[in-house]
């Protein structure tokens, strides 16, 4: 027993040194018109489930990389220490919470849902109460994911159903063939079906540790779920994301509070941004492109050939992929083909313009926002020419 409370500790302590030398990585995404752009991670564990890292230090991530908010979704049916830490699948939102109340960071009590058949992992959260969900699906939780032999449907809907009692947002986690049940043909199955007319099942989890899941977002488009894009972090979450920044879902809230999360959640106003990519359904799309993008234009006389200047600018740390259209030639920019790096901007020339008009029309296709798993985000752009 002291030998592994011993052990506990120095993980504990390690991980904490380790995160004083993480870079920052604070990426700045501007409000949208209307809303607040909250950056967030709605799953994650800690050693209270099967993570290896104290809650203050989930905090101190979340401060680090610049988030608004988090959620902690222990396993409710599995006990990775359970000879050092009693269960109480409170403690870890209860640890966090206090540790995040001077630093600005939302904390959502949350909870994993997690059996290894139908209807899979889920995750719940804006909760009262976690330890109150059932799992009498469970032979085993100590170190070990022992179901029983014979399991019932009432045993395996008793947790969602507390989940409805307790008026969560549930989730759908990782959809993968990996999970899947050959007496179910689909990763939707009929007990999601089920979930779904209850009035349960709210979104699905389309970005799972930095991986696209093409699934998912079907799933989401056809069943008009929430959009989430998650880090599902076990260990330090600075290693994994070190050449680029951790994923997150941007969740554009009327206000800055557990509240305005769950009602921008409920309203499906999502975009999810992970490596290079934003996915979003196309009003997201279309709010986050007008608030990161400015676009001015000026008439220019270069060698006595009119041309006109256009100054794109991008106010966001997200790089664009752009391929714009206009009504004349672009000067070296061949198939309107442009990349718009972080906080950069760059001036582009029309030229052959014989008459100038008082404006232009740009149409812009936005190559790394994504709209639905077969389309890019697509805009027309009014410009405004100034005088020389």
């Amino acid at each position: 027993m002291k030998l592994k409370k011993t052990m506990l500790a120095v993980v504990l302590f390690c991980t904490t040194v380790q995160l004083s030398f993480a870079q920052k990585k604070k990426i700045e995404i501007p409000n949208i018109e209307g809303y607040y752009t909250l950056k967030a991670d709605f799953h994650m564990h800690t050693v209270f489930s099967d993570g290896h890292v104290w809650p203050t230090f989930r905090v101190n991530e979340a401060i680090r990389d610049g988030l608004d908010a988090i959620a902690i979704t222990e396993h409710m049916d599995y006990e990775g220490f359970p000879d050092e830490i009693a269960r109480d699948y409170n403690k870890s939102y209860e640890i966090a919470s206090k540790a995040a109340q001077i630093k600005g960071l939302i904390v959502i009590r949350g909870v994993e849902i997690s059996p290894r058949v139908p209807p899979y992992h889920h995750n719940a959260i804006f909760l009262k109460d976690a330890n109150s969900f059932p799992f009498d699906y469970m032979e085993n939780t100590h170190q070990k994911f022992i179901m029983k032999k014979d399991l019932t449907h009432e045993q395996l809907m008793a947790p969602f159903l507390e989940a409805l009692n307790q008026d969560a947002f549930v989730s759908y986690n990782h959809p993968s063939f990996g999970w899947w049940d050959k007496k179910d043909t689909v990763l939707f199955t009929s007990f999601h079906e089920e979930l779904l007319e209850k009035g349960i099942l709210k979104g699905v989890e389309v970005v799972n540790s930095g991986r696209y899941n093409i699934i998912a977002h079907r799933m989401a488009m056809e069943y008009n779920l929430t959009m989430l894009c998650n880090t599902d972090e076990h260990y330090d979450m600075y290693p994994r994301y070190v050449e680029s920044h951790r994923p997150m879902t941007l969740v554009f809230a009327k206000e800055k509070s557990q509240q305005g999360i769950k009602e921008g959640l409920l309203a499906r106003r999502t975009a999810l941004y992970f490596d290079d990519l934003i996915v979003a359904r196309e009003p997201e799309a279309r709010g986050l492109f007008n608030a990161i993008t400015k676009i001015t234009a000026q008439k220019k006389n270069s060698k006595d050939e009119q041309q006109i200047a256009v100054l794109i600018e991008n106010k966001s740390d997200i790089p664009l992929q752009l391929k714009i259209k206009g009504p004349y030639d672009w000067e070296n920019l061949p198939l309107g083909n442009l990349e718009l790096g972080a906080q950069q901007q760059l001036e582009i020339f029309l030229k052959a313009v014989w008459k100038y008009p008082e404006t232009i029309n740009l149409e812009i296709e936005v190559q790394n926002f994504l709209v639905d798993p077969d389309h890019a985000f697509r805009t027309s752009v009014p410009v405004f020419i100034d005088e020389l």
